[in-house]
């Protein structure tokens, strides 16, 4: 009988940023056979093969202070879930950031099947890191959401200006700088749908992926939470209405310029050719 692999079961999210998996992360925490830690992108991998920065001491001490330890009213806080919070907390500050700190940062309460971790991040491990990652799992399953690339990238722009409290610069901006500003790298590479999809297919066997669209998933909701399901071997979950229908993350409302889609025409164009070589069926509103 062989050893069980360090990871387990493990469901990763790699959805482009702003392509919903904040929705569907909010979502899917409810079914009892998922099991996500307090964070819900620990971007480890991109750390372990692409840059160990992103997971330094002090990154992770701020997002710490940020979100775990000034969020709770002690009036009204629950004491376990506090505890148990704070155990995570003092896992995610352990050293060194290594496979067996990754591993510990998952606890099993409910023995739920899948370890799930959404990082947007996993779009960008390269090939050869996949079958490395898959090594070390029981079962490894990825996802891979993709949206409307030119309202993917006007939702990323707003989305960037407003979490950095400069949203204001858009009134003052023209095509140039429109275009200056989302030709940035950190930008830019969550629209190479093309490229990514190259780099998890070489990596991954197709058991291993599953790729899913922002619009199929918002137009039948109920539907492609099944397909995920079953996509994970995992029941089906009745889902509360009132969870599905509330929205996430979602930048301001600002309608985009007239002049913005030009300015990327044939990037758009080159990408969406790209996800249908690819032998994926673009939903209607991508033409």
């Amino acid at each position: 009988m062989s050893d069980p692999k360090l990871f387990g079961n493990l469901f990763l999210s790699a959805g482009a940023m702003k392509a919903g998996t904040t929705w569907l992360y909010a979502v899917m925490e409810r079914h009892p056979d998922l099991h996500f830690t307090p964070e819900k992108e620990i971007h480890y991998f991109y750390h372990r093969y692409v840059n160990s920065n992103v997971l330094s001491q002090s990154r992770r001490l701020e997002l710490v202070k940020a979100r775990h330890l000034a969020n709770f009213d002690p009036k009204t806080a629950n004491i376990n879930r506090v505890r148990l919070n704070l155990h995570w907390v003092a896992n995610y500050l352990d050293e060194p950031v290594d496979d067996f700190w990754y591993r510990n940062l998952f606890t099993f309460p409910r023995r739920e099947k899948y370890a799930c971790d959404f990082s947007n991040l996993h779009a960008q491990i390269p090939a050869e890191a996949w079958p490395k990652i898959a090594a070390n799992c029981e079962n490894l399953r990825v996802l891979y959401t993709l949206r409307h690339p030119l309202k993917r990238l006007w939702s990323h722009v707003k989305f960037h200006l407003q979490f950095t409290n400069n949203l204001e610069a858009m009134d003052d901006w023209g095509p140039a700088d429109f275009k200056k500003f989302a030709r940035q790298s950190f930008i830019w590479i969550n629209a190479e749908y093309g490229q990514v999809l190259r780099k998890m297919r070489a990596g991954l066997s197709p058991e291993m992926l599953k790729v899913i669209f922002f619009e199929d998933m918002h137009a039948d909701q109920r539907g492609t939470l099944a397909e995920i399901e079953d996509f994970l071997g995992i029941r089906h979950y009745d889902y509360p209405d009132s969870q599905l229908q509330r929205r996430f993350n979602e930048s301001v409302r600002r309608p985009m310029p007239e002049f913005f889609p030009e300015l990327f025409a044939k990037e758009i164009a080159s990408i969406v050719r790209q996800v249908e070589r690819e032998g994926l069926m673009i939903p209607a509103s991508w033409r």
